[in-house]
């Protein structure tokens, strides 16, 4: 049998495709929070009558879908290739996006049908079919096991740079050619997926790790994970990160200004949570090929726990804004390396797609709520402090379970053979 040594060259044009496209996915759906006040604001719209929860719940539902379809395409990608499931994300992306521009009913001009199916439903299952577990389970199947947290970091980084970059770019575009404008250039750039999508070409067969991997079908493999403890626990902790980031995106501009910081700040906000997103990622990818993964998550979740603390119980000013940004930037994504590392060890690489999104799916799940109960909790109460203060007791909830985690393989499997 042929064994892949731990000096293996990282391939990097896989690396930096694969980067390419967590950026280019994950940015728009990021900066959707910048969409609030000038759509519901639209005087095009104003017989609508939609309200924040509206919106709110247009975000919820696509982070739903983004969840459910993550298991779906991550067992897709495994057994017909990374590159297709990325094709189908363009489509579904640009399509959502165009509509989500577009979302009257002339018939019924208070339906927010279009705006849900298009925002919600298409984006969500866009970013699904080109997010962390299809790229990361690539990334894996062509990395050594000591190089694998690195280069999931790398792409979790990439995504943070795309948070980075699609902020100010979606408040200048929105100031510059509308909101609706801004919607299509967005859809425009999803054309750019299936060339960069070629690099990743390949499935659980393939890959310079595919003679090591254990022979197991997608059914064995999800009874395996959800007999597992550890695994269970990995995902209820994955579910309050969902929650706390999602509710962040989503309303943390518009809650600002309610509180009368200005507009620029919360542009500058999301720009630092995703640059110190991006200094997080790769730190979490070098720190969790070296020390306890669970322990790591741990110690993430309960320092946003402080952080979201500190930032309501001090006076909230833009330094404050600013500040609170950066160290949840730190914190933000660097849960992902360590969280798919972990699932990695524990089952291996053939399933990791479909395992690492059911976890996803948790995460997702969480995210439902950290939005939706954002925009319902807003219209009921006039503010967003109710959900603050759970993602705080999420959080450390979170920390708590994951300390029992074992970063090692599931017990009882037989030894390794090679793959089909």
């Amino acid at each position: 049998m042929n064994t892949v040594t731990r000096s293996q060259a990282m391939p990097w044009v896989l690396i930096i495709c694969g980067s390419l496209i967590a950026m280019i996915t994950f940015g728009p759906r990021s900066a959707m929070g910048f969409f609030a006040h000038p759509l519901l604001q639209d005087s095009n719209l104003a017989a609508t009558h939609w309200t924040r929860e509206t919106f709110g719940l247009t975000l919820a539902i696509q982070n739903l879908f983004w969840g459910l379809g993550q298991p779906f395409f991550g067992a897709m990608g495994d057994k017909y290739g990374t590159a297709k499931v990325l094709m189908a994300s363009a489509a579904l992306y640009a399509a959502g996006l165009l509509l989500m521009a577009y979302p009257l009913i002339a018939s019924n001009p208070e339906s927010a049908l279009l705006l849900h199916l298009g925002g919600g439903v298409l984006c969500g299952l866009g970013v699904a079919a080109g997010s962390f577990s299809v790229i990361l389970s690539s990334f894996a199947r062509n990395v050594t096991p000591a190089q694998r947290s690195m280069a999931f970091g790398i792409a979790t980084a990439a995504g943070s740079a795309g948070m980075m970059v699609f902020a100010p770019l979606t408040v200048g575009l929105i100031a510059s050619v509308g909101w609706q404008g801004a919607l299509i250039f967005m859809a425009g750039l999803m054309a750019l997926i299936p060339f960069l999508a070629i690099a990743l070409r390949g499935n659980s067969s393939s890959g310079t790790q595919s003679a090591v991997q254990f022979q197991q079908t997608a059914g064995q493999a999800m009874r395996e994970a959800l007999g597992h403890k550890s695994y269970l626990l990995l995902t209820s902790g994955f579910f309050v990160c969902g929650f706390q980031v999602a509710f962040i995106t989503a309303h943390f501009p518009a809650y600002l200004l309610d509180i009368g910081i200005p507009a620029w700040v919360g542009g500058v906000a999301m720009l630092l949570i995703g640059g110190f997103n991006i200094i997080g990622s790769l730190a979490a990818g070098y720190i969790g090929q070296r020390y306890s993964k669970p322990w790591f998550l741990a110690l993430i979740y309960i320092g946003r726990s402080i952080a979201v603390t500190l930032f309501l119980v001090l006076p909230i000013t833009p330094v404050s804004v600013i500040i609170f940004a950066a160290v949840m930037g730190l914190l933000w994504l660097s849960t992902v390396p360590p969280t798919n590392g972990l699932v990695a060890i524990m089952f291996g690489t053939r399933h990791l797609g479909l395992l690492g999104g059911i976890v996803f799916l948790s995460h997702q799940i969480g995210s439902f709520l950290g939005v939706w109960l954002g925009g319902y909790l807003f219209v009921h109460f006039g503010t967003y402090d109710p959900v603050w203060w759970i993602g705080v007791a999420l959080g450390i909830f979170a920390a708590i379970v994951h300390i029992p985690i074992k970063e090692a393989i599931v017990p009882g499997r037989p030894a390794l053979a090679p793959a089909e």
